[in-house]
């Protein structure tokens, strides 16, 4: 619990979508908001342990019609929306060759998701899910990902169908679709191991 000037209406969190209201006793509690950091009930949330560094680099930022989470599909159609995909330099010439592609996987950094919980509920009706169970955006690493289908590679963009994220969503990466890609490498003998 946050106590503040009894004067506020409400605080913002910085960095989150969470909202802080008045109650009667000078102390502010969270107002629930479908969908974006409150805690349903059932769901459970722990305490993660700090981040350690990745190495991720961000290589490019998605650019798509949804700015708000209460807007953003759930789950991306092939037949929907066309996105962009920008992708920075000195990556832009990694590009070459994808166009012979009809899908692409599109691994996106959800960097406005918790990261807290372990336990969900999404239909908010007390049943819960474990996350790992779930294509739920929050997760200990936010990291999400779409069978986009190709439509255009432009310079440094690409315009694709399919994507469920926000504009400006950072990528982490882009690959042909794997139903779609035969490896160009020479063969490896893990290559033909099957159950034995």
């Amino acid at each position: 619990m946050i106590r503040f000037d009894k004067l506020l209406a409400h605080v913002e969190i910085p960095g989150s979508f969470a909202v802080l209201t008045p109650r009667n006793d000078g102390m502010f509690q969270e107002s629930a908001m479908v969908r974006r950091n409150e805690i349903r009930e059932g769901e459970i949330a722990v305490t993660p342990p700090p981040p350690t560094d990745a190495g991720l680099t961000f290589i490019g930022r998605i650019h798509t019609p949804w700015t708000d989470r209460m807007m953003t599909p759930r789950q991306g159609r092939q037949d929907g929306p066309e996105c962009r995909i920008e992708i920075f330099e000195p990556w832009v010439i990694a590009l070459t060759g994808i166009e012979k592609f009809s899908t692409v996987e599109v691994l996106y950094w959800l960097d406005q998701s918790r990261r807290d919980l372990v336990l969900q509920s999404p239909a908010s009706n007390s049943e819960v899910h474990g996350t790992f169970s779930l294509r739920s955006p929050v997760r200990p690493n936010p990291i999400g990902t779409s069978i986009a289908r190709l439509v255009r590679v432009e310079g440094n963009m690409v315009t694709v169908q399919g994507l469920d994220c926000l504009d400006g969503t950072p990528l982490i990466d882009l690959k042909p679709d794997r139903c779609l890609f035969t490896p160009i490498a020479p063969k490896q003998p893990g290559d033909d191991e099957t159950i034995s």
